[in-house]
């Protein structure tokens, strides 16, 4: 998943093919500033020309209430539930209509539901091993300059998940702003 760090750099002053490049160096400082936060999930949002990029990360705690392996089938029920709704891109990122944005890709790892399971799980010193869910979303927009926001419908299907804080970077500029059930719109 790419990872990114705002740049003190106002956007319009970078070259619009100079983006990616700025993304890939800051990928490094972006995961050393990380921590995980139970009920708090991350969103990078890129949005280049037509091209929109969601790179999302969750404390599986937020998805399913536990970040360990599953001790029973309720348990394996909650993570393919969870990895089922993750997948459902259309249901989860509702960009400006007029924008007329189509889901291109939905790649999602949940951790503990098959593959590979150290995938997302960390220790902080001293403390036990977390785990993240790490999905990242390509839509592809037929009339980008009506894209003024994406809202998210995630507060809605994982409970446990009270924010989401966000960075973008695009041609109207880079932003933060923290979502939350009561504000689940990215705007701009």
């Amino acid at each position: 998943m790419k990872k990114f760090v705002l740049l003190a750099v106002p956007l319009l002053a970078v070259p619009l093919l100079a983006v990616p490049l700025l993304f890939a160096l800051s990928a490094a400082q972006a995961q050393a500033q990380h921590k995980h936060v139970h009920g708090e999930g991350r969103l990078d949002v890129a949005i280049d020309k037509e091209v929109v990029t969601l790179d999302l990360e969750l404390p599986l705690d937020a998805a399913v209430g536990f970040e360990r392996a599953p001790k029973n089938d309720n348990e394996k029920a909650a993570l393919a539930e969870a990895a089922t709704t993750l997948q459902n891109a259309a249901a989860l990122w509702l960009p400006t209509p007029a924008a007329q944005c189509a889901v291109q890709s939905a790649e999602v790892h949940v951790p503990f539901s098959g593959g590979d399971d150290k995938h997302g799980q960390h220790a902080h010193e001293g403390e036990t091993h977390h785990a993240d869910i790490e999905a990242g979303y390509v839509l592809r927009c037929a009339n980008p300059a009506a894209l003024k926001s994406v809202e998210t419908t995630l507060f809605k299907f994982f409970k446990r998940l009270h924010r989401l804080e966000t960075q973008r970077a695009g041609p109207a500029g880079q932003g933060v702003q923290r979502l939350t059930p009561k504000n689940p719109v990215l705007g701009w």
